[in-house]
């Protein structure tokens, strides 16, 4: 496969992914989903990052994502094309996407709890790659993607994440680059 149509096809794939893990930062707050409790560590379960509001406008979001797809599939691209999977499809392709995205989140800021990280802190790799192998763990069994595609966006994510969250520090969206 050409490498430019893989990288498409790749990040067409993932895309409601990247956005149900970039909307919390800027529709997220409210209540925590770990309701400030603490773990038996004596450390936060999750802390105040995750909220619901963010994940709930992180899936919402995600799913916006998927149905814009497959419009956009739809006018542009027509329906025989391999990026049609109906609109069904991309409903339940993006709800499995952000599920997962903010499920991988949820388990990267447990994860960061428990080694007495604080929000915020930087964990190399767990913050930039829990999120996309978790979309693709939900996603996959029902929507499988080439190896190739895989491998690939586990090469490009934590690129691209680590770039947009330069891009949202700079709007003032973020509190740390990265």
């Amino acid at each position: 496969m050409d490498l430019l149509l893989l990288l498409f096809s790749a990040i067409w794939y993932i895309l409601p992914a990247y956005v149900a893990n970039a909307v919390p930062c800027i529709l997220g707050g409210g209540k925590p989903v770990d309701f400030g409790k603490t773990f038996f560590d004596g450390n936060r379960i999750i802390g105040n990052g995750v909220t619901y509001r963010g994940t709930f406008f992180g899936i919402l979001f995600g799913i916006i994502t998927g149905i814009l797809q497959h419009f956009i599939v739809i006018l542009y691209m027509g329906p025989e094309t391999v990026f049609d999977y109906g609109l069904f499809g991309y409903i339940i392709l993006s709800f499995l996407l952000a599920s997962g995205t903010l499920f991988g989140d949820m388990l990267g800021s447990f994860i960061k709890r428990r080694f007495k990280l604080n929000q915020g802190q930087s964990a190399p790799i767990l913050d930039q790659i829990t999120f996309i192998v978790f979309a693709l763990l939900f996603a996959y069994p029902f929507y499988p993607l080439a190896t190739n595609s895989i491998v690939l966006l586990l090469v490009i994510s934590p690129i691209i994440h680590f770039s947009s969250n330069i891009i949202a520090y700079k709007l003032h969206l973020k509190k740390v680059w990265w």
